[in-house]
């Protein structure tokens, strides 16, 4: 955001920017959803198989999406010992609802998640650590099912050179980063040289754009480390349980919206379904649209065709998981917010 004492000239120049990245975000979207799918599958035939689910399909499927939901706020809860379910709800609906439409919407929604948590009583510390040690944990995660996916494939003889690829770079990005966080947390005087490095390129990057320099992120890296040290120590274990556990519980979601479409196991099998999941979180990481959109929808409609579903099948499985994954935390965020803004309470009271 430019700041209010900016010159006239640099506010101007920062908004056309802003501007022009949301416009070619919202474009791409349209072009995937409007120009890719259609061509992919008969869209009539598409909403037609979707209206053949019953009222049980519907149901085991609205009740996983609930479970779903609720193991966001596990992950987040794991880390952050004192929060409470209600209010990880409310901080987490409204981030993603946030997320899910503005192009580079989770920054914002970091934002909002460390202001909501510093008016519950929770330290600037105690967030930072919980916000990035389950962004670390996520992103591990993300990195590491494209090579599970491969291993299962591998032992069933259907391996593919796409999934491949996707696990040798998941796999040489997840052991850097595990080895640089653990050579940080080992040794503070590896975790005060990677900080200063850091706020080198930081204040490199920054200086294109009028601001900076950056210093002192040693020192904090450091103050970060120790913190870190402790609640790693403590409760590494259940971060791991719930990030793990929260995309199994979206990857099962998808797998049911396929098996309730009539995508059976014959056409695609579910290592195959697990890849071609594996595959698009990794591609996520990138936050080309808001939430992924049509990134998302395309992805999954190519891998999970090419795995041998039918177009309008597989076309109507992944829009209706796309609804309870994504569409569904808009409204949700709503709520979220009338929730946050009648609880005065919460805004007062520590946990």
């Amino acid at each position: 955001m430019a700041s209010a004492n900016a010159p006239p000239g640099r506010r101007r120049s920062s908004g056309w920017k802003r501007s022009l990245a949301i416009a070619a975000s919202l474009a791409i979207a349209v072009g995937l959803l409007v120009g890719v799918l259609p061509a992919i599958a008969d869209i009539g035939e598409v909403w037609r198989a979707i209206r053949t689910l019953t009222w049980l399909e519907s149901s085991s499927l609205l009740a996983l999406a609930a479970w779903n939901i609720a193991t966001y706020q596990l992950v987040i809860m794991s880390a952050l010992p004192g929060l409470t379910i209600g209010r990880a709800f409310v901080v987490g609906q409204i981030s993603t609802a946030v997320s899910n439409t503005l192009p580079a919407g989770s920054a914002v929604g970091v934002g909002i998640t460390y202001a909501m948590f510093s008016s519950f009583g929770f330290d600037a510390g105690s967030i930072a650590i919980a916000s990035v040690v389950t962004g670390l944990w996520n992103t591990f995660v993300k990195l590491g099912l494209p090579i599970v996916a491969l291993v299962i494939l591998s032992f069933r003889g259907q391996g593919n050179a796409a999934l491949q690829s996707a696990a040798i770079t998941g796999l040489a990005i997840l052991v850097a980063a595990v080895g640089a966080l653990g050579l940080t947390l080992a040794r503070e005087s590896f975790a005060r040289a990677i900080g200063e490095r850091i706020g080198k390129l930081v204040s490199t990057v920054a200086r294109r754009f009028r601001r900076g320099p950056f210093e002192g992120w040693g020192e904090r890296l450091a103050v970060f480390r120790s913190q870190s040290i402790d609640l790693l120590r403590r409760r590494w274990h259940w971060v791991t349980l719930a990030s793990v556990v929260s995309h199994l519980s979206l990857f099962s979601m998808l797998l049911l919206a396929l098996r309730h479409m009539g995508v059976s196991a014959e056409s695609v099998t579910g290592p195959e379904a697990l890849a071609a999941f594996a595959v698009v979180r990794l591609l996520t990481a990138l936050p080309i649209t808001p939430g992924g959109l049509g990134v998302v929808e395309v992805g999954y409609t190519t891998a999970l065709v090419l795995a041998g579903g039918d177009e309008e099948l597989v076309v109507a499985a992944v829009l209706i998981y796309r609804a309870l994954s994504y569409l569904l935390q808009v409204p949700l965020g709503v709520i979220a917010w009338a929730i946050w803004r009648s609880r005065s309470d919460w805004r007062t009271a520590s946990p």
